[in-house]
């Protein structure tokens, strides 16, 4: 390997987020933006989604029935509540559709961002809500992982992840990564690490989820988070680091270049002793 690739939230993050901020536009109180926003969410096992029931739960809100969840990728989710259609995710979810979004949710948005949070939008249907604004830690342990990588001549230590820009550069500059690559769909990461191989090499990615599943497939090495990775993402994953532990990377990293040295060892001595045994013969 050259370099390597993560994703942010739940491999570099802890992927346990909590809801931060809540800024309301239309809706009449927070509760009913938590409200809305968690009788869809509960039916996702996104961590953002499982953040908002939890939010929720703590304020003891009684939830309305929600409709199948539709999932619309790297964007955001859609279900009926009360007879309306309620859509929640980021303003990719309505500008790839040419529907605008409102000026006071384009500033409560900005202003989540600047905050260093994720951000969801909540409309319910032509009424927009308000804005949720989430927050991820990042792994203890991920700041010291990227240090020993690089230790390795492991460069660069590239992020790529579908949040924003200004979530992803807080949390890269805490931890120290090379290059950041933000507001990336799934497409998005692909080309990414195409262009990486192109400039670097051979090239690892790290990750958990279903949106992480066609980098894992393209990357020269795809390494999935065993506990918290999704299904598909630890079926398309050469690697599975089954204790979520990032500390074991550069661990496999090290175990792997010794083998592949032993190897190559173990190759050199049975040619020579064949070379030796043919002269002899």
């Amino acid at each position: 390997l050259r370099t390597m690739t993560f994703d942010k939230t739940g491999t570099l993050t802890l992927g346990q987020p909590e809801v931060t901020g809540v800024v309301t536009t239309e809706a009449s109180s927070d509760g009913e933006l938590l409200r809305v926003a968690a009788a869809v969410e509960r039916q996702s096992q996104h961590p953002l989604a499982q953040a908002v029931v939890r939010a929720a739960a703590a304020r003891q809100l009684a939830l309305p029935e929600a409709g199948p969840l539709e999932s619309i990728t790297a964007r955001g989710v859609r279900a009926m509540v009360g007879g309306e259609t309620v859509e929640i995710g980021s303003a990719r979810l309505w500008t790839d559709r040419q529907i605008e979004v409102p000026v006071i949710v384009d500033v409560a948005v900005h202003q989540q961002q600047q905050a260093g949070r994720s951000v969801m939008i909540v409309r319910h249907g032509s009424r927009w809500l308000g804005v949720l604004g989430l927050a991820d830690q990042p792994r203890p342990e991920s700041r010291d992982v990227l240090v020993r990588l690089r230790e390795m001549g492991l460069r660069p230590l590239v992020m790529l992840t579908g949040d924003n820009r200004g979530v992803a550069e807080a949390v890269g500059k805490a931890l120290g990564v090379d290059q950041i690559k933000a507001d990336l769909l799934p497409e998005d990461k692909v080309s990414a690490i195409q262009s990486l191989m192109q400039a670097h090499g051979p090239l690892a990615m790290v990750g958990d989820g279903v949106n992480d599943a066609p980098a894992l497939a393209q990357a020269t090495v795809g390494i999935a988070m065993g506990g918290a990775g999704t299904g598909v993402a630890l079926e398309t994953a050469d690697v599975a680091l089954m204790g979520d532990d990032l500390r074991t990377l550069p661990f496999a990293v090290g175990l792997s270049r010794q083998a592949a040295r032993i190897i190559k060892q173990n190759l050199a001595i049975s040619m020579a002793v064949i070379a030796l045994l043919v002269v002899a013969t």
